[in-house]
C-alpha cells in the first residue's frame, strides 16, 4: 500500500465551497471517507456541500453539474468499486476515472478524485481512513482539490496582474 508522499493537510482555504458527492455502495467504507472529505474541508475552512449518488459510475454527471452550476469552486467525488468475477470492474472503473477526468478538463473546476478501486473489501477499509485504517483517501482527495483551487487562483492572479 502506498501512503508515502500522501498530502497531510495544512490547507487553508476559508469560503472555497466543495461539493462533496458519495457514491452509496460499501457503505462502511463511504462513511470513512465521506468524514474524511467533511473533516478536510472543516479543518481548511472550506464549505462542504455533500450529495449522495447510486455508485461509482453515477459520480461523473453530478461532478459534472456541481462544476457547471457556479456553485462549487471545487469537486470530490468519493466511491469504492471492489473486483468481482466479471469485467464489470474495468468498466466502471475507467468510466468513472475518465468522466472525473474530463469534468475537470471541461470545467476547469478542480475534481479530487477519492474513487477507491480495490481487490478486495480490506483493501478498501485500509483506504477509508476509519480508525485504524493507514490511509484517508477521502481527505487526501478533497485536500488534492483544495490545493488545486489555490494554484488556479494564483495563476489567475498571475496573469491578470
Amino acid at each position: 500500500m502506498s501512503g508515502a508522499g500522501a498530502p497531510t493537510g495544512g490547507i487553508d482555504a476559508p469560503g472555497v465551497r466543495v461539493a462533496v458527492i458519495a457514491a452509496s455502495w460499501h457503505e462502511v467504507v463511504m462513511t470513512g471517507l465521506l468524514d474524511g472529505a467533511v473533516r478536510a474541508c472543516g479543518e481548511s475552512r472550506a464549505e462542504a456541500t455533500v450529495m449522495r449518488v447510486s455508485g461509482a459510475f453515477e459520480l461523473p454527471l453530478l461532478a459534472k453539474a456541481c462544476a457547471v452550476s457556479g456553485r462549487f469552486d471545487a469537486v470530490v467525488a468519493l466511491g469504492v468499486i471492489i473486483r468481482g468475477g466479471t469485467p464489470h470492474f474495468e468498466y466502471v472503473c475507467d468510466a468513472a476515472t475518465s468522466g472525473l477526468a474530463q469534468v475537470a478538463l471541461d470545467t476547469m473546476v478542480p475534481v479530487g478524485f477519492g474513487l477507491l478501486t480495490c481487490d478486495n473489501e480490506q483493501q478498501a477499509l485500509d483506504r477509508a481512513g476509519l480508525p485504524g485504517a493507514v490511509e484517508d483517501k477521502g481527505a487526501e482527495a478533497t485536500w488534492a482539490a483544495l490545493t488545486s483551487v489555490a494554484a488556479l487562483r494564483a495563476l489567475q492572479a498571475s496573469v491578470q496582474a
